[in-house]
């Protein structure tokens, strides 16, 4: 019998997520799942860690189908780091994340815990994919998802990844079409701040935005999800624009 790949499952949203129960349920009929995810939700921490407070871990049995399963104080990139460092003390086949309540598509992707749980365990060489749902409530419906989440996994599981990439995966909120392949949108938000008052009569501030997509290419993430299509880019955690070195060595930078 073939041996059952060790899976390292983590999240943003925190240990008690909807998104993360489905994902696991998902893996264990792939392979032994071990979930180290963060107690509370963590989301836009991006791949932020913790280094100027302690970190607090403990056993916690929500997921019957993991085989081990911690809560960590931190982030979703320390999760990783513990997860890989302290629980398991080696390299996992491979690392999902998710599935994350919330679009992680285009600009998205540089805010997102999820995907940078992903990146973190990409660093360690660990194949890695995150996935989202366009669809931020919590009681967010995942059964159209699940048939290409196994595919993606098991894609990734046998081929393996380039060591310097993992998989950002985004789903429609509803119905699958089928995948795509694409590249990242050229995309921004606008950022807008809603200015409030306390009942003290403190004033305070609340992020909000326009999200804005001008890139009219059929080959994006965003065009594809719009077409009911689930998108996975293929990203690089190398942000060198290799592109532009020859050109800023022209520069003269001695005065």
């Amino acid at each position: 019998m073939a041996k059952r790949p060790l899976i390292l499952v983590t999240n943003d949203d925190g240990i008690k997520a909807p998104g993360l129960k489905y994902l696991v349920n998902i893996m264990s009929m792939i392979g032994d799942v071990i979930i180290v995810a963060p107690d509370s939700p963590k989301s836009a921490t991006s791949q932020a860690i913790t280094i100027n407070s302690p970190l607090y871990v403990s056993r916690c049995y929500n997921h019957s189908n993991a085989k081990l399963e911690y809560q960590l104080s931190g982030t979703p990139a320390d999760c990783i780091k513990f997860g890989i460092n302290e629980i398991l003390k080696k390299k996992p086949d491979i690392c999902v994340s998710g599935i994350n309540h919330g679009s992680n598509s285009s600009v998205n992707v540089l805010y997102s815990g999820t995907v940078g749980a992903a990146i973190e365990a990409g660093i360690k060489g660990v194949p890695s994919i995150g996935f989202s749902v366009l669809d931020y409530r919590w009681n967010a419906k995942f059964d159209h998802m699940e048939k290409f989440i196994i595919s993606i996994t098991r894609n990734v599981i046998k081929n393996k990844l380039p060591s310097d990439i993992v998989l950002n995966v985004n789903f429609p909120k509803s119905k699958v079409n089928g995948v795509k392949v694409c590249r990242q949108a050229n995309t921004h938000w606008e950022e807008k701040f809603c200015k409030r008052e306390n009942p003290m009569g403190k004033e305070y501030y609340w992020l909000t935005g326009d999200f804005i997509d001008n890139d009219k290419s059929n080959e994006t993430d965003e065009y594809a999800l719009k077409k009911g299509y689930a998108s996975i880019v293929p990203i690089k955690f190398d942000l060198t624009a290799k592109d532009y070195i020859k050109e800023l060595k022209k520069w003269d930078f001695n005065g």
